[in-house]
């Protein structure tokens, strides 16, 4: 049976969670993408859902704090003939996810890594 989505208070994670979880940066949009969700803010994507895990957007400024707070950074299996490639997402960090000041901060930092992508 696949892995139900989950936050850490057991909630499922539907589209209303995800909004909740990312109040504090304000409103999120939320696409089907890759068998995923994409969840956007101000038309930037910054999060995604995959595998029933939210992802962030980290960059060169941001990834190092992930790292830092002990977040996982996405390396899907890749494809037949290539082996895994790391993606510049990365889970919340566990210390925050149950924290909206924190998730929210970890939020913002995805967003702006978001915008810098989009001026490359």
């Amino acid at each position: 049976m696949p892995k139900r989505a989950a936050l850490p208070d057991g909630r499922a994670v539907d589209d209303d969670a995800i909004r909740d979880l990312f109040a504090g940066l304000g409103p999120v949009t939320i696409r089907r993408m890759f068998g995923g969700k994409g969840i956007y803010h101000q038309g930037v994507v910054f999060a995604l859902l995959v595998g029933g895990d939210i992802l962030l957007k980290a960059d060169a400024q941001t990834a190092p704090a992930f790292k830092a707070a002990g977040a996982r950074q996405w390396v899907p299996a890749g494809h037949r003939g290539r082996g895994p490639v790391a993606m510049p997402y990365w889970s919340i960090p566990d210390h925050a996810i149950d924290d909206p000041e924190e998730v929210t901060l970890w939020a913002r930092r995805a967003f702006e890594a978001g915008l810098r992508s989009r001026k490359k």
